[in-house]
C-alpha cells in the first residue's frame, strides 16, 4: 500500500502517468512527466516498494554519490504532486518504470491512491515506433472507453487488439473503478526512435494542452525538437536510401491528412488554439 505523506486537500486533481520501457519509444512519454514535474515544481510524496514489482536484474539499482556519500538508488515508481498548475487544478504525477511482475496489484495500488485523492480523470501517456516522417508533425492519438469523456473532449474509441503494456493495464483499472481515463499515444519515427525524441515529447505536451484546454510552459522543448529534427535531416542527407524512404513517408502522410485540411477543421483548431493561449479576446470564430 502506498504510504503518503500529509499532502492535504487537492483541488480537482487529475492523475497523469507514464512509464519507461515498452510503452516509451524515444523516451517521449516519460520525458513529458519530467518536463511537467520541472515546470510545475512537483514534489515527491510517495514511492511504491520496488521489492513488490521489480526484477532487480532487469532494473538494476544504481550507486549514486550525494554530498560526498555513496548510497543505493532503487528503480521504482514515484508519486509526485503538482499544485497551482497552469491547468487550474492539481496534478498527481505517476512516474516510473514498467513493473516486472504483479501488474494487477500494481494497478490496484495506483487506483486506491486515485480514489483516496478523489481523482476525476486518469491520463496515461505512451509512445510507439511507427512509419511516420520526422519532418511532419508527430501524430498523437487520444482515446477513451468512457462515452461522456469522448464526447466532451472530442476523442476516439480505441479499436486496438493485441499485446499491451502497463499503461493499458492502468487505463483499464481506472475504468473498472469508475474513473474516466484517457490514453494518449505519440507515433515516433521508427528510424529515429532509439534516441530521445523531444519532438514527440512536445507533441504529447500539446495534446495535454488540448485535452485540458490550458497552456503548459514549453521551456526548451521547442528548441530541442528543432535540434532533433536537424540531426535526423543530416542523417538522411548522408544516406540516399534513408532520404528516399523519408520522402515516401512524407508523401503518404500528406495524402492521408488531406481530408483534415477542410475550412471547418482549420477554424476549429484555430479556436482551440486561441482558447488555450488565452488570446481570444475579440470573440473571433475562425481564422481571419
Amino acid at each position: 500500500m502506498i504510504e503518503l505523506e500529509d499532502i492535504g486537500d487537492l483541488h480537482d486533481p487529475v492523475m497523469i502517468a507514464a512509464f519507461e520501457g515498452w510503452n516509451d519509444a524515444g523516451e517521449a512519454a516519460s520525458s513529458v512527466l519530467e518536463h511537467l514535474a520541472d515546470v510545475w515544481g512537483a514534489e515527491v510524496v510517495a514511492a511504491l516498494d520496488p521489492e513488490d514489482y521489480y526484477d532487480f536484474q532487469v532494473n538494476r539499482p544504481r550507486v549514486v554519490v550525494e554530498g560526498g556519500k555513496r548510497r543505493i538508488s532503487w528503480r521504482t515508481t514515484r508519486i509526485l504532486v503538482a499544485r497551482d498548475t497552469s491547468l487550474g487544478r492539481d496534478v498527481i504525477i505517476v512516474q516510473g518504470v514498467e513493473p516486472s511482475f504483479r501488474w494487477r496489484a500494481f494497478a490496484v495500488e495506483l487506483m486506491e491512491l486515485a480514489e483516496a485523492a478523489d481523482v476525476s480523470m486518469v491520463v496515461t501517456l505512451g509512445a510507439l515506433m511507427a512509419d511516420v516522417a520526422h519532418t511532419r508533425p508527430i501524430p498523437v492519438t487520444a482515446t477513451s472507453d468512457n462515452e461522456d469523456t469522448r464526447h466532451r473532449h472530442g476523442l476516439e474509441v480505441s479499436g486496438y487488439e493485441g499485446p499491451t503494456g502497463i499503461v493499458g493495464i492502468v487505463s483499464d483499472a481506472a475504468t473498472q473503478v469508475g474513473i474516466p481515463s484517457v490514453s494518449c499515444w505519440a507515433a515516433v519515427p521508427h528510424y529515429a526512435g532509439h534516441s530521445p525524441s523531444p519532438k514527440a515529447t512536445l507533441a504529447l505536451v500539446g495534446r495535454l494542452e488540448e485535452l485540458f484546454d490550458a497552456p503548459i510552459e514549453h521551456d526548451e522543448l521547442e528548441d530541442d525538437a528543432r535540434a532533433w529534427e536537424r540531426g535526423i535531416n543530416e542523417l538522411a542527407e548522408s544516406d540516399s536510401e534513408v532520404a528516399e524512404y523519408v520522402e515516401s513517408l512524407e508523401e503518404a502522410q500528406d495524402t492521408a491528412e488531406l481530408p483534415e485540411a477542410s475550412g471547418d477543421a482549420i477554424a476549429k483548431e484555430f479556436e482551440r488554439y486561441l482558447r488555450r493561449r488565452g488570446t481570444d479576446e475579440s470573440g473571433t470564430s475562425g481564422p481571419v
